[in-house]
């Protein structure tokens, strides 16, 4: 195990490696932690996935992060980056704590940083959502617990997986609590790479208003991190139906 002082230094070195694309100071997330006191761990995925809002789509075929080998690229995210990052901010309290739940929960196994903060190992990462909910790690699969669901074919090594179509989204959404992973399950004849799940959300509720907060955008054209009604989103969206996580 890396002694402790040695580590410290390290996870120093992660953020300095980032510092041109660093989100979140530390002044920054004392006030969010200021916001966040009392909340559950959902609450708190939903709040730091707001504070991505406007943020611009990261347009990196493989992941700014995965190619400048960083655990921290805030300045353009895409849609995975975006759900890593207010998961591991939410459920840390300072940046450095934000990277230890970076280098466990963005893995397979688990992350290793060299000595100036790059990573060693992103051929380890979950490049599959469909495995980053079947793993654990990711919080439990609520899919069954939400409502109607069938069974539709799957890919890699997994026969099938149970989704909620999207003709029954409407009847789910009062049930649906902030913080809520949702994986947007592609048809599965348009799968390319065996590609399950075709995009990732987080969901925040606001009273009977259930928001989508999610990385929009392609990386050919571009786009931002948005907040919209869940609803809506659902209605015209060009995937067949959704699984979905929690952490709560």
């Amino acid at each position: 195990m890396m002694r402790t002082s040695l580590m410290a230094s390290v996870l120093a070195a992660a953020l300095l490696a980032a510092q041109s694309s660093f989100g979140f100071t530390n002044d920054q997330i004392a006030r969010m932690e200021a916001k966040a006191k009392g909340l559950s761990t959902g609450e708190r995925i939903a709040l730091y996935a707001e504070a991505f809002v406007g943020t611009p789509y990261d347009p990196d075929p493989l992941g700014e992060y995965v190619s400048k080998k960083r655990i921290v690229a805030d300045d353009h995210v895409d849609c995975m980056y975006q759900v890593f990052r207010s998961v591991e901010l939410a459920l840390s309290n300072t940046p450095e704590g934000a990277v230890r739940e970076a280098l466990h929960l963005r893995f397979k196994t688990e992350g290793r940083l060299a000595p100036d903060g790059t990573v060693l190992n992103y051929d380890d990462r979950f490049q599959y959502a469909l495995d980053m909910l079947r793993s654990g790690k990711w919080g439990r699969d609520i899919t069954a617990a939400l409502g109607p669901t069938v069974r539709i074919r799957g890919a890699r090594g997994v026969p099938f997986v149970n989704i909620i179509p999207k003709e029954e989204i409407g009847g789910i959404l009062p049930r649906l609590q902030s913080g809520t992973i949702i994986y947007f399950v592609k048809d599965p004849e348009k799968r390319i790479v065996g590609e399950v799940i075709g995009h990732l959300g987080i969901i925040k509720r606001e009273g009977s208003s259930v928001y989508l907060i999610h990385a929009s955008g392609t990386k050919h054209n571009g786009g931002i991190v948005k907040k919209v009604l869940f609803a809506g989103y659902a209605r015209t969206m060009p995937f067949i139906g959704i699984m979905a996580g929690s952490f709560d």
